[in-house]
């Protein structure tokens, strides 16, 4: 592990990070009434960066996944920046978020109800850091070699991803119309962003964006939650999505009747290793809030989702969303699992991502 004293980091850093501002906010703030008194709920914790040289015009609002935290985005397991700072030295401001009952927004189930278990480190391990040494999971798994460390127990760079993991609402449409209040307020608040997305916060942005799509100049959602319809494979009905991409109400067009579920079918797989996944029947409902502005479903070559994160794109595309199907491997980037931002190559990912926004958006 790298010395962590202050003189041995000063020593190291041959490119001073220069912000402007540094600070943070919070949004999403509910008072609510328990025996034991009034407490609040919901608040989300907002943390910004704004560099000295703002050259892009677009600030980025970053949402973390599953039972992580916006450290996700501060920096990886094995000591470097992350993407986060990748962006600020890219010229844009940054505002990372903790979403409602993570990290620095703190959890208790008398404000956000029941919790989920933590996730363990053999789950953590299969899906995230190791799956090579699992190849039966997924036909992706072999792929996967971008690990900073073994990613086994005994590796340090999985204690440190599992230090930042917690618990998440049990209730996962509560979970999105939480995150959709306080993202929606931070957006009132920093104004017309870039807003990205990871894994369960996919959901969370669709819901975002559907409250505010005049403030969304693009939309990256990094491996959303999926497939449409399902959720994971084998997910119990809590950890489903019945309006498709979300598991609380979102808007369509025609307005679904008081109820009213959006119907939807099998489609088959596309190419060999892919899945089959669940689409809208048609004539499909348009989602009004998710057009307008460009979106990019990201997906990394060795992940669990490289085999059904085109159910995601389809399901946008048949309801009018500008949407592209950005694939790590098809710019040359490759062996990323799940938390590519993680991984020793997260810088080659941020700058897909980048030269993305910078095509859509100059």
């Amino acid at each position: 592990m790298r010395s962590l004293k202050p003189g041995d980091l000063h020593a190291a850093c041959t490119k001073p990070l220069s912000l402007a501002a540094h600070g943070f906010f919070w949004t999403g703030m509910e008072r609510r009434a328990t025996p034991g008194g009034t407490v609040i709920a919901g608040q989300a914790y907002v943390e910004y960066f704004i560099p000295t040289a703002l050259t892009k015009p677009w600030p980025i609002l970053m949402l973390h996944g599953g039972g992580g935290q916006g450290t996700d985005y501060l920096g990886t397991p094995d000591g470097r920046e992350g993407w986060a700072k990748y962006f600020v030295r890219a010229g844009y401001a940054v505002y990372v978020m903790d979403r409602p009952g993570h990290g620095r927004a703190p959890y208790h189930p008398d404000a956000l109800g029941p919790m989920s278990g933590l996730g363990a480190y053999e789950f953590i391990s299969a899906f995230f850091t190791n799956p090579s040494k699992r190849p039966e999971a997924y036909p992706q798994a072999h792929l996967h070699n971008q690990w900073p460390g073994t990613g086994e127990i005994g590796d340090p760079t999985l204690d440190a991803f599992m230090a930042g993991t917690g618990p998440s609402q049990s209730d996962m449409a509560a979970s999105h119309l939480s995150a959709q209040k306080a993202g929606a307020e931070a957006l009132d608040l920093i104004g017309p962003a870039i807003l990205m997305t990871h894994s369960a916060a996919g959901p969370c942005g669709w819901m975002i964006a559907d409250a505010r799509p005049h403030l969304i100049k693009a939309l990256v959602a990094i491996e959303p939650y999926g497939p449409p319809f399902t959720g994971m494979p084998g997910s119990p009905p809590e950890r489903q999505l019945p309006y498709g991409l979300t598991a609380a109400p979102i808007r369509f067009d025609p307005p679904l009747a008081e109820g009213e579920l959006p119907v939807s079918v099998e489609r088959p797989a596309p190419a060999p290793d892919l899945v089959a996944c669940r689409v809208q029947a048609e004539p499909a409902r348009a989602l009004p809030g998710l057009r307008g502005y460009p979106i990019a479903v990201v997906t990394a070559q060795a992940s669990w989702m490289a085999a059904d994160n085109h159910g995601t794109v389809d399901v946008l595309r048949q309801a009018g969303a500008d949407v592209e199907h950005v694939r790590f491997e098809d710019h040359e980037v490759f062996g990323n699992g799940h938390a590519m931002m993680l991984e020793k190559n997260s810088d080659e990912g941020a700058a897909v991502i980048e030269r993305w926004i910078a095509g859509k958006l100059g």
